[in-house]
């Protein structure tokens, strides 16, 4: 696991918030920790400083966001969960700054019947 936290304590603080219903201050304290320890894995795929920080910010946004999702009844560890979900929002904060090559060359299709606020496209 992760040399940078130790995923006992973070587990225990991941209940006390769920008991709590809003996170403590230590379980804030780690999960900024792993996104600041997660982004390092990334570190080649950005063209400047700041799109770095925005992908950080964007995977613990996901990761502040969903920590209630986390079910300890299934699972015995707290990092793999959390770490995943930050990975998942640095990837996605990715696509969003340099907008995969897939979605630009699609072809975008456009519904004849439902286009125009569904009043539909009449002069074609």
């Amino acid at each position: 696991m992760a040399k940078y936290i130790d995923d006992d304590h973070f587990y225990y603080e991941i209940i006390l918030s769920k008991g709590k219903g809003k996170l403590t201050r230590n379980a804030e304290r780690m999960i900024i920790k792993i996104g600041e320890e997660m982004i390092k894995k990334f570190e080649r795929k950005y063209n400047s400083p700041d799109d770095k920080y925005d992908c950080m910010q964007q995977g613990m946004l996901m990761m502040l966001s969903n920590w209630a999702g986390f079910n300890e009844k299934k699972y015995s560890s707290a990092f793999p969960y959390f770490s995943e979900i930050c990975k998942r929002g640095i990837a996605g904060g990715l696509n969003v700054i340099y907008q995969k090559k897939y979605n630009q060359d699609t072809p975008k299709m456009v519904s004849l019947s439902h286009s125009n606020d569904g009043k539909g496209l009449h002069n074609i």
